[in-house]
Parts: structure tokens; C-alpha cells; sequence
């Protein structure tokens, strides 16, 4: 048994020599959706203003010409951070707030649910609702357009629109804020072994 035991510690301890894996495939994975946000805000600068400080049909958000700017910037910036695994743990902070502002004013009114679902676990009246637009969208499909063709690239999918995304990004950051942008292929690895040895 000890010796089961000890082979499982050495195997672990074997792991430590590819953990740098795991930060490298979360900051890969949220590049992209970071850059697309940033410069989609940029391209439509004006209606993001709109947007921000509108009460009636936006967020209603004070300074929203500043509020676009420093959203635009953290998304940007932090993109381009968790590309090179540069000043990550610094950069996931404002991508964090942003994630959360996210939550909070957009999503949050829309549940957990991104993707609208009615046999997901958080399902709730507004899904259901939604659900039965699906339906009723794909019977018009069927019956008056070329459904399979339609759907030869994949199910015809209707978004909620909840906070699922926004926390999953939230989490990923906050992971990586802790853990860092990992060893061997970020630069806060290099600097710090050549600023910090020590340490």
C-alpha cells in the first residue's frame, strides 16, 4: 500500500513539471475574447457611449465617455497581458471589474444561463419562454424555408443572455490572478527570474 502510495506522489510530483500548461491554455482561451470585446467597443464608440449613460434603454452608468474608455483599455491592454503573460496579475484585476460590472448590469436580470435551455439546472421562466420561441421559430423554418440547410452548420440556438460567460471569465481571472501567467512561456516568468531570483 505505501508503495502505491509513493507512486502516486511521484507521479504528481511529476506533474509540477508541466503545470505551466494550465495558466498558458486559460490565458490563450480568454485572448480572444478579450480583444473581440475591446475592439468591437472601439469600432462602435459612440453607440458604447450611448449605451453606458443611457437610463432608459442602457446601463445608465455615470461618465460613460470615461466608463467606454477604461472598459475599451481593460479589455485591450489585458488581452494583449494575457497573450504575452505580461503584468497578469495586475491586468486581471480591472478585466475582473469588468467582468463583474458585466454580471451586474447587463446579465444579471437574465439568470444563470447563457444559452437558452429549459433542461439546464437553472432554468428559469424567462428560458422556458424562450424555448417556445425556439420552437416555434424552427416549425416556421420547417415548414416555410430549407431547414436543413439552415441548420447543416449546427441546432438553431437562441441566447438568454445570463451571467454564465461573464462568472466563467471571472473565474478563469481570479484563478490566474492567484496562480500568475505560469512558467516558461510568459514574460512575468522571465522578469522575474532575472529582476527576483531570490524570490
Amino acid at each position: 500500500m505505501k508503495t502505491l502510495f509513493e507512486k502516486a506522489y511521484r507521479l504528481l510530483n511529476l506533474s509540477k513539471k508541466v503545470d505551466f500548461i494550465a495558466p498558458l491554455l486559460m490565458r490563450l482561451y480568454l485572448v480572444p475574447i478579450f480583444w473581440m470585446a475591446g475592439t468591437s467597443k472601439i469600432d462602435g464608440f459612440d453607440n458604447i457611449v450611448q449605451w453606458f449613460g443611457n437610463d432608459d434603454w442602457g446601463l445608465g452608468l455615470p461618465f460613460p465617455y470615461i466608463m467606454a474608455i477604461l472598459a475599451i483599455g481593460a479589455e485591450v491592454v489585458g488581452a494583449v497581458a494575457l497573450l504575452l503573460g505580461f503584468g497578469l496579475r495586475i491586468m486581471a484585476v480591472p478585466l475582473m471589474f469588468t467582468m463583474f460590472i458585466a454580471m451586474t448590469s447587463v446579465h444579471g436580470q437574465y439568470g444563470w444561463q447563457a444559452i437558452a435551455d429549459a433542461n439546464a439546472p437553472f432554468a428559469n421562466e424567462r428560458v422556458q419562454a424562450t424555448v417556445e420561441k425556439k420552437e416555434a421559430i424552427i416549425s416556421i423554418l420547417q415548414e416555410h424555408g430549407n431547414y436543413e440547410w439552415l441548420t447543416s452548420s449546427g441546432n438553431i440556438t437562441i441566447l438568454n443572455n445570463g451571467i454564465e460567460f461573464a462568472a466563467t471569465y471571472f473565474i478563469m481571472l481570479l484563478a490566474l490572478f492567484f496562480i500568475g501567467a505560469g512558467r516558461y512561456v510568459s514574460l512575468d516568468y522571465w522578469f522575474k527570474r532575472k529582476l527576483l531570483p531570490e524570490v
